[in-house]
């Protein structure tokens, strides 16, 4: 056994809240991908020539990253988004580029896409070749502040029961390569294929996941911790637990409202720790099971929801938590977004949306570009 590797959790104040997310440069004649990050994030760059603290460089050269300060509220958090978004969009105009959201661009190839001139990225590229040059994929990864190291695996290990409530209104990945998968959420299943990727270790004990990252490092495998890509992970040197469930949204106010359903989750459990209440928990195989029921089947999914095996279609689940959770909300500051979740609940989820588009156009996946172009700009569901 390898000697562990000390990770120091930085002091965070609780429940403090960061959003980024990962937006795709599309071509505004033709809807394809546009290799342009480079010059995009030269056009924003401050004037003393350091990187802008909000928009950042991400594996592909058609993605930039927008990220939000540490805030306290997601209002607020959302407007740092809207800020650094109308720099994007400033800068990409006069080149013809329009920005996009969603889990997977609906007709793009990922064997055309050119990867961001990064030392990381080449080293990642070179170890996973083929399944790594496929990571044409965009999600969204919400960070909670956690005042307490001990709180952190108990509370990572609570939100594998709510896993598949925020993957399955957040799925907008239903088209890959100009095919439809079958798949609400075919990011889902596309990006564990990386090796330090998919569900996070159950672990019980911080030391656990020391030794964990000591062994991964003595053997090769990392170089870093910021290279385990766990959908769910602790982020040491932010002091946050780290949400990387969901594709990336198509508009600001589904940003907004999974933020929300998220920051809430994670407070919950929380104060139920604070009360000395037992966490909820599922089995390895249950939330595994749940994780490809919601990438399957979105919000028809029938999810697993306790370690007896009972199931309850993930939309009904999600209604009352939206009632379980609003006295939280509250005091978060985030009822306004909180109750957005009900217009997902409405109007459906992305993949339902777009594969509504492409049943209008007879099939036609420039149209469902279009539609997700449009859905940006209204910063709403359309």
């Amino acid at each position: 056994m390898a000697d562990a590797v000390q990770l120091p959790f930085a002091r965070s104040e609780r429940s403090t809240v960061g959003i980024e997310w990962e937006v795709a440069l599309v071509d505004a004649d033709s809807g394809d991908l546009r290799q342009a990050a480079e010059t995009i994030l030269a056009a924003v760059r401050p004037a003393d020539g350091t990187d802008h603290p909000h928009i950042t460089q991400e594996l592909l050269r058609n993605t930039v990253e927008v990220s939000s300060g540490k805030c306290v509220t997601i209002g607020q958090a959302v407007e740092d988004l809207r800020e650094a978004l109308a720099e994007v969009a400033a800068a990409a105009e006069p080149l013809r580029i329009d920005l996009m959201g969603g889990g997977t661009h609906p007709f793009a190839h990922w064997d055309t896409q050119k990867v961001s001139d990064k030392q990381r990225y080449a080293t990642l590229i070179d170890r996973t070749q083929w399944w790594g040059r496929q990571m044409l994929i965009y999600g969204v990864h919400v960070h909670v502040g956690i005042e307490d190291r001990d709180k952190v695996l108990p509370i990572s290990r609570a939100m594998l029961t709510v896993f598949s409530h925020i993957q399955s209104l957040s799925a907008s990945s239903p088209f890959w390569a100009g095919k439809d998968t079958g798949y609400a959420s075919n990011r889902a299943l596309l990006f564990q294929q990386l090796p330090t990727a998919g569900l996070p270790f159950g672990f019980d004990r911080w030391e656990q996941l020391e030794q964990y990252v000591g062994d991964m490092m003595h053997t090769g495998v990392i170089d870093q911790f910021d290279e385990v890509r766990w959908d769910i992970r602790p982020a040491p040197r932010f002091g946050t637990l780290e949400m990387r469930i969901a594709d990336g949204a198509t508009n600001l106010l589904e940003v907004g409202a999974i933020s929300a359903l998220t920051h809430c989750f994670v407070e919950h459990f929380s104060s139920m720790l604070d009360r000395g209440e037992q966490l909820p928990t599922l089995p390895p195989w249950f939330a595994q099971e749940n994780k490809w029921r919601s990438a399957r089947y979105g919000m028809d999914a029938i999810i697993i929801t306790n370690d007896a095996g009972d199931e309850e279609l993930v939309t009904d689940s999600v209604q009352k938590w939206l009632a379980d959770l609003a006295p939280v909300a509250e005091r978060l500051g985030c009822t306004e977004e909180l109750e957005q979740v009900r217009v997902i609940l409405r109007r459906g989820a992305s993949y339902q949306r777009q594969r509504a588009v492409a049943r209008r156009n007879a099939g036609d996946l420039s149209a469902v570009a279009d539609s997700l172009v449009a859905e940006f700009k209204a910063a709403r569901p359309l």
